[in-house]
């Protein structure tokens, strides 16, 4: 057997949603393609960075639970060419560890999940090298940093971040809609809800709430587990607090006037939002894709600012959930839905309409087809463009 073409996965765990793409598109791959590639995914920032880049994937948790500071720091960042004054001035810093990593790795092909790493690791991988994509794991809201012209190809979720893309210099023949890549279990058709309600334990002659903060159980989701459960309609409640154990103890102290069921750290998740009739969430990104996939209608109660704020007026505007800031608001909004069964089924409807289940397996079909027969390295379709980052 010849060898397998290498594959590099560049990603950072500031956030759990880049290292899921990641994961999701090489499951594709093994899935589609067996045998075919070998795919090594870089945690870059905490095996290659210097300090203190490589402390960010420790101290992300709380530098997002500072809202304000996190939102201002995007605002002030983003744009195209502050975009590349950034890069520019980082660049003598993080050279040796760009050109390290693309050395020690030497990939037929690299893939970046994240949007801090495209600028050094193209900029290290020089003019003529194999080809570079990225693919955006950011929803609507997407920042400059993600879009570099010398890229070979931008798989991007949805219109809104192509559209960003092309006011960001790139052009329209290195963009594409792909939908955000989830796990493949998360892509699976619609089963019976009554079936997995019972395998899970929860009762089946009631309506079903899952309330999830993300991976690390972020948010109000104490305050917001306390308001729903006492808007005084018959139901059941799952609390998924994430690795976050602190709040899992807190959770299951309470006396809960409802049946409620407390989770942390959680894999039956794809069969969890299957089998609920209403997700109430923060505007992650990829738990927005899973839900839709679901086709789970949804409440947000929470944003993060800048990245997550296009994802509300997204999920609103195609009639897949609501806005709901705040756990009072949040508990309203959930005794409304739960309250019109009718209007909860066209929510879910729309979710079905727009999801995108088939989004890892697209991203893969694209990264056989560029190793099948490659597109230009970015440094050779730059030759001929005036556009250079």
């Amino acid at each position: 057997m010849p060898d397998r073409k290498r594959i590099l996965f560049l990603f950072s765990d500031t956030g759990g949603g880049h290292r899921s793409a990641a994961e999701a598109i090489i499951e594709a791959l093994d899935r589609n393609y067996p045998q075919r590639y070998q795919a090594k995914l870089v945690d870059v920032l905490k095996a290659y960075a210097p300090l203190p880049f490589n402390r960010l994937p420790a101290i992300y948790p709380r530098i997002v639970r500072l809202p304000r500071a996190w939102g201002a720091g995007y605002r002030i960042s983003d744009g195209h060419g502050r975009a590349r004054a950034l890069t520019a001035a980082a660049w003598p810093y993080v050279r040796a560890a760009a050109r390290r990593l693309v050395l020690e790795q030497a990939p037929d092909l690299a893939v970046s999940v994240h949007p801090l790493l495209n600028a050094p690791v193209i900029k290290a991988l020089g003019k003529s090298h194999p080809p570079f994509l990225t693919v955006v794991t950011d929803l609507v809201t997407t920042h400059a940093l993600w879009y570099h012209r010398r890229v070979s190809l931008c798989l991007v979720p949805t219109e809104q971040a192509r559209e960003r893309a092309l006011a960001c210099g790139l052009r329209p023949d290195q963009v594409q809609v792909a939908g955000l890549p989830v796990s493949w279990r998360f892509c699976q058709p619609p089963g019976d809800p009554e079936r997995l309600r019972a395998a899970l334990g929860w009762p089946t002659d009631r309506p079903m709430v899952l309330l999830v903060g993300g991976g690390e159980g972020m948010g109000p989701l104490l305050e917001t587990a306390r308001a729903i459960a006492g808007i005084g309609i018959d139901f059941g409640l799952a609390v998924v607090a994430g690795r976050n154990a602190r709040l899992r103890n807190r959770l299951e102290a309470e006396a809960w006037p409802i049946q409620t069921f407390i989770y942390g750290f959680e894999s039956r998740m794809p069969e969890m939002m299957q089998a609920a009739s209403l997700l109430v969430t923060k505007a992650g990104p990829g738990t927005i894709a899973e839900a839709l996939n679901a086709g789970l209608p949804m409440v947000l109660y929470s944003r993060l600012p800048g990245q997550e704020e296009g994802n509300v007026d997204y999920v609103v505007n195609q009639g897949v959930g609501v806005w709901a800031p705040g756990s009072a608001r949040g508990a309203k909004a959930v005794s409304r839905w739960l309250s019109s069964p009718e209007e909860l089924g066209k929510a879910a409807s729309a979710c079905r309409r727009i999801a995108r289940p088939g989004a890892a397996a697209r991203v893969a079909a694209i990264i056989d087809s560029l190793l099948s027969s490659p597109l230009p390295g970015p440094g050779e379709q730059t030759r001929s463009s005036s556009a250079e980052v």
